[in-house]
């Protein structure tokens, strides 16, 4: 049950990433085969600090930036914005039920970790103070996360906001946990 619900939490995050950093209709970029080398946005060597390549150097979102290379977003998280990635840590991934990581990460489930990594991202650019004005937030899988204000701590999905990152295309928003999108009716 906790696996299905990080699958979709990770398949979340990628439509988020995807529907955020665009408004309209992208066509789909084939998947690189192993003799073929990735190309678009993210894999031109420049000084740009969007919200991926906060997460790449960051040695705390190893697992994060594995999973959206296995999914094969990095692309839509180079582009303009503005986006907000929640952003868990390693530690967040390792609080999962064992195998579920791998799990993910498997061929067959990369729809799921897209869905989850979607649930991660939303439009917009906001401080974590300016975030405690706001209940809820639609995400780029096109579900809403709950947002809460607990003293002086943020937590949306869930997830607690434990540090913030600014990047030339948005914000990354550090979190405590994995959040995983409510099952779709």
């Amino acid at each position: 049950m906790k696996t299905t619900k990080f699958l979709t939490l990770v398949s979340s995050m990628l439509l988020l990433f995807i529907v955020g950093c665009n408004n309209t209709a992208q066509k789909a970029e084939p998947a690189a085969s192993a003799d073929q080398p990735r190309t678009g946005q993210a894999f031109i060597d420049d000084d740009a600090n969007t919200v991926l390549h906060v997460a790449i150097g960051s040695p705390d979102h190893t697992t994060l930036v594995a999973a959206v290379q296995a999914a094969k977003v990095e692309n839509a998280l180079v582009n303009v914005g503005p986006l907000m990635v929640f952003a868990p840590t390693n530690a967040a991934f390792e609080k999962l039920p064992a195998g579920t990581v791998e799990t993910l990460l498997k061929e067959e489930n990369l729809g799921q970790l897209a869905d989850i990594l979607k649930y991660h991202v939303t439009p917009g650019n906001y401080s974590k103070e300016f975030l405690k004005n706001f209940k809820k937030l639609g995400q780029a899988n096109n579900q809403d996360v709950i947002v809460e204000v607990k003293g002086d701590d943020v937590y949306v999905g869930g997830a607690k906001i434990i540090a913030s990152v600014k990047a030339s295309n948005g914000i990354v928003h550090v979190i405590d946990g994995v959040m995983l999108p409510p099952a779709k009716q």
